[in-house]
């Protein structure tokens, strides 16, 4: 964590100090604002976060509650949601009170006695086989807890307007402020009111019903798999031995998704309500918990659950749905999206493949950049047709494999040909609903993969796989993608070529254009008055290690001169050389090119463009079209 670069701080540093919008922020929602969110839920409430990193942009967030989440719905976080924690500055914090998933258990009928149940297999779970992240499972209000701190402390100092619900919206065809929002309060002096605001963007974060889609008249395309699941979050005493490990059981009266919880008692039980027609949906979903609670113990034959508190409890039909298009622009139409669709108000599918909470801060984040950089003026209104290019295949994939695997949990036993079959599948599938498998087409923020060979590690279009270094100012190690936060930033990362730091090199030259040149992207994208490094965070690996260099003599482009002080930045500068600290090279382990290669990401993590050292028209072109001139 840096700090003091503004001055000398001696409170919590992770409250920002306050700037623009965030400077003597209104309580009372105003007319008229850059960005309006509606909904609180993960989608939204990263969105506010990430937002919170761009003072110069007005945003509010309405939700229709009084308050906080208290029960949160969803609790499955993959490995790629902690990451993105990571980078909002609580991944620690959340992973300390979160139930790490270890192990995945497989039980099914006994073949000499098949009303009872055996477990059949144990696979560790896929975390932390694929990512230094662990999956988690932690309540969804907790999670919110921890964006809505983020937004608080960021710059614009952004809080949820509680008690404020979206009643209608009309996309104008002109003005400053082109979006028209009614909105009634649901709480407080002002109940029952309603009136009518302004906005240059809306997001529709408000959930499965949303009235924000139907406002634009989006719908979602899919139909419901006719199968019911009750749920229960239970506190119990029970002699079911894997009570404290998630367990997929498959018996001759139905079958069960078991999740413990955080804090070492809590579990979540997803029972097998069976196949449901249409017309029985409503009388289903009045399933009593009692009668939830006995085919749960039937399923758990010969073991049972005794039951001391429900802490929360539901019935849903499974559905896997996408709408048509994320945002408001017609098909052939060429004009700018201003409303736009996240969560699950525009994908729905079931919640056993833990995907809906995690996907859903995924298109926060996708978005969150993209509106800062457009609505503060440094990017082009054409990087927002981005956002439903790129979130749309990814929901989409979500659901065909969502509907896989719910197909596979919601089997008979007569229809398992192989009892290891789900445990196979579950770990030959990891990487998608860890949430590591999502690669974006080449765009105007993709570039094409014509020296992906000089990078083979860092596949264009996916998520930048963070590795280990050291830092050269002090010699301790870190993870290189850790060092980068969600504060709307891009990443530029100059992997040296073989020369030795103050030696003549390729790098020097690159570094030498990057930082003087007049097409230099870092000097025409950074506005005058802004550090050096507010818009591209430029960084160096050299392949040496950290005690044959020297930072005060790499090249000043990453040394930048900070904040009010003008204070030298010295951890933009890292070593590859494995340490008796760190025993990976990172040239090695992402397949680096020894000559030397430049790796772009996005503020949201993705690798953007992979270019040689000499590409130095390629890199500013890139910028050009994503990025507006600052001078």
């Amino acid at each position: 964590m840096q700090f003091h670069h503004h001055g000398y701080v001696s409170a919590d540093p992770r409250v920002l100090p306050a700037a623009g919008t965030g400077i003597d922020r209104p309580s009372e929602l105003p007319d008229e604002m850059d960005v309006l969110i509606v909904g609180s839920g993960p989608a939204g409430m990263l969105l506010a976060a990430q937002m919170s990193q761009f003072p110069e942009v007005v945003t509010r967030i309405i939700e229709r509650r009084d308050g906080r989440l208290k029960l949160g719905q969803a609790d499955g976080i993959q490995p790629r949601s902690v990451e993105t924690f990571q980078a909002f500055g609580f991944a620690e914090r959340i992973i300390a009170e979160a139930y790490n998933i270890g192990w995945m258990n497989f039980w099914g009928p006994d073949p000499e006695d098949p009303s009872r149940i055996v477990r059949t297999s144990r696979t560790e779970d896929y975390g932390y086989k694929i990512s230094e992240f662990p999956h988690l499972i932690v309540n969804q209000a907790r999670v919110l807890d921890y964006f809505a701190e983020a937004a608080r402390n960021g710059p614009a100092r952004i809080v949820p307007d509680y008690g404020v619900e979206m009643v209608d919206l009309k996309v104008l065809e002109d003005g400053d402020y082109p979006v028209e929002v009614t909105v009634r309060y649901t709480a407080g002096e002002r109940e029952g009111e309603t009136r009518v605001v302004r906005a240059k963007y809306v997001a529709g974060c408000d959930g499965a019903h949303s009235r924000v889609r139907d406002a634009i008249g989006r719908k979602h395309v899919g139909d419901y798999a006719k199968h019911a699941w009750g749920v229960m979050d239970v506190l119990v005493n029970t002699d079911f031995p894997d009570w404290r490990i998630k367990c997929a059981i498959t018996s001759q009266a139905g079958n069960i998704l078991h999740i413990p919880r955080e804090g070492g008692y809590l579990c979540r039980m997803y029972i097998d309500l069976g196949e449901v027609e249409p017309e029985d949906f409503e009388r289903v979903r009045k399933t009593p918990i009692e009668e939830i609670i006995r085919r749960a113990n039937a399923i758990l034959h010969p073991y049972s659950i005794d039951v001391q508190q429900v802490a929360w409890n539901s019935v849903y039909i499974v559905g896997h749905r996408v709408t048509d298009k994320f945002d408001d622009v017609p098909e052939g139409a060429d004009r700018t999206p201003r409303v736009f669709l996240a969560g699950d108000a525009c994908h729905t599918h079931s919640a056993k493949a833990g995907q809906g909470m995690n996907v859903s801060m995924q298109d926060g984040f996708n978005l969150g950049w993209k509106l800062g950089l457009v609505a503060s003026g440094r990017a082009p209104e054409s990087l927002l047709h981005t956002y439903s290019a790129e979130r749309q295949p990814v929901a989409q994939q979500l659901i065909d494999f969502d509907r896989e695997w719910s197909s596979l949990m919601a089997r008979k036993p007569e229809e398992i040909e192989d009892p290891d079959e789900l445990a196979n599948y579950y770990l030959a599938t990891a990487e998608f609903p860890s949430g590591f498998m999502t690669k974006y087409e080449p765009s105007m923020i993709v570039g094409t993969d014509e020296y992906q060979h000089l990078a083979t590690g860092f596949p264009l279009g996916m998520r930048f796989k963070s590795a280990k270094v050291t830092l050269a100012c002090d010699g301790n190690v870190i993870h290189l993608g850790h060092h980068a936060k969600a504060d709307g930033r891009w990443r530029v990362y100059a992997f040296a070529d073989r020369p030795g730091p103050h030696e003549p090199s390729a790098l020097r030259e690159w570094a030498e254009w990057m930082g003087t040149a007049e097409d230099s992207p870092l000097l025409r994208h950074t506005p005058p008055d802004a550090d050096p490094d507010s818009v591209l965070d430029v960084k160096v690996i050299y392949q040496q290690g950290f005690a044959d260099i020297d930072v005060t003599k790499v090249p000043a482009v990453f040394r930048p001169k900070s904040g009010p002080l003008g204070l030298v930045d010295w951890e933009k500068v890292f070593a590859a050389k494995p340490t008796v600290w760190c025993d990976t090279d990172i040239f090695e382990e992402r397949g680096l090119s020894r000559d030397g290669v430049v790796v772009v990401v996005r503020p949201d993590q993705y690798v953007a463009a992979i270019l040689p050292l000499t590409a130095r028209a390629e890199l500013a072109e890139f910028f050009s079209r994503s990025l507006l001139p600052q001078r």
